[in-house]
């Protein structure tokens, strides 16, 4: 679909539609229900410098219109992700963007550069706005000074683009947002998990076991579109819109409010596919409105 190319950071994505880190897997477990050559990039799950058990169960909650999460970032480690899951994503097209994960600003360095040598990876995406792990994550990500530093050290280590993943937890996330571009910050990703709880009133106990979690799904999607369309309006590097996405009409909301590209979180537990008829509904919507290109579509907000 050449409605649908996009270049970014001098890398052409086939389709500005990505998978949203910690919905996906790592990519290859999608491989019986969908072409992952077109998904324009796989955000795999968040990655730290050692393996990570996550956190004790329970750790997921449906709510209504989304669920509760508190997986606390189990992963491999970079070493094992590098070695044994990375080369498994090598036969396909989609760009592979490695979401990274640590506890100290040097975590942060040392898996950015195990990762720097890895063809196969186009960017990395800075978690520092996860709401689920005690220490690192949004410990960094709702002060701009740490979330500067962050990105400058990253940067510093690294030739790929770095993205950096904004929580929603924050009074103004334009003031993160303006920080970390000018630490330099090659795009923004807008926006994480909001904090939420669900309690049990018969137990009378929390329904997760680390009492809080993050809170994704459509019942997001009004507060990341907000946060995309201040976002866009308060930075100049591309705005990668996610929260609640769950069909094509969804996704142009975020092209409209100034994103340049969108990740499908929640949406792919129940429908595997989606990012896929995601492609085809923006084609069909770019050729009736008159889009040559999905660029053309960023940001044309008629206010």
């Amino acid at each position: 679909m050449e409605s649908l190319k996009v270049n970014l950071w001098g890398i052409e994505f086939s389709s500005p539609v990505w998978t949203a880190s910690g919905t996906f897997g790592f990519g290859i477990e999608f491989e019986e229900f969908l072409d992952l050559n077109k998904v324009g990039a796989i955000c795999v799950k968040g990655i730290s410098l050692k393996p990570r058990e996550g956190n004790p169960p329970p750790r997921i909650w449906e709510t209504p219109c989304g669920m509760l999460n508190s997986i606390g970032i189990q992963n491999p480690g970079v070493e094992e992700f590098v070695l044994k899951i990375l080369p498994k994503l090598e036969k396909y097209a989609c760009k592979a963007i490695v979401n990274i994960y640590g506890e100290t600003i040097e975590e942060y360095v040392e898996v950015a550069k195990v990762l720097n040598g890895c063809k196969k990876v186009s960017a990395l995406e800075i978690n520092a706005s996860c709401p689920n792990v005690n220490k690192g994550g949004m410990a960094f990500g709702v002060d701009p000074v740490e979330s500067a530093k962050l990105v400058e050290s990253v940067k510093s280590v690294t030739d790929k683009p770095v993205i950096f993943k904004l929580t929603p937890n924050v009074s103004d996330p334009t003031e993160i947002a303006k920080a970390v571009e000018r630490a330099g910050a090659d795009g923004i990703s807008a926006i994480n998990t909001l904090l939420g709880m669900a309690i049990d009133i018969e137990k009378k106990k929390p329904r997760l076991a680390k009492v809080f979690g993050g809170l994704s799904g459509p019942a997001i999607k009004p507060v990341a579109l907000r946060i995309v369309y201040q976002v866009a309006n308060s930075v100049k590097v591309p705005v990668i819109g996610i929260g609640g996405i769950s069909d094509w009409k969804d996704a142009v909301e975020f092209f409209l409010a100034g994103a340049s590209a969108v990740q499908v979180g929640t949406a792919n537990f129940y429908n595997p596919k989606v990012v896929v008829e995601i492609n085809e509904g923006l084609s069909e919507y770019l050729k009736r409105h008159g889009y040559n290109n999905i660029s053309e579509l960023v940001g044309d907000l008629r206010i």
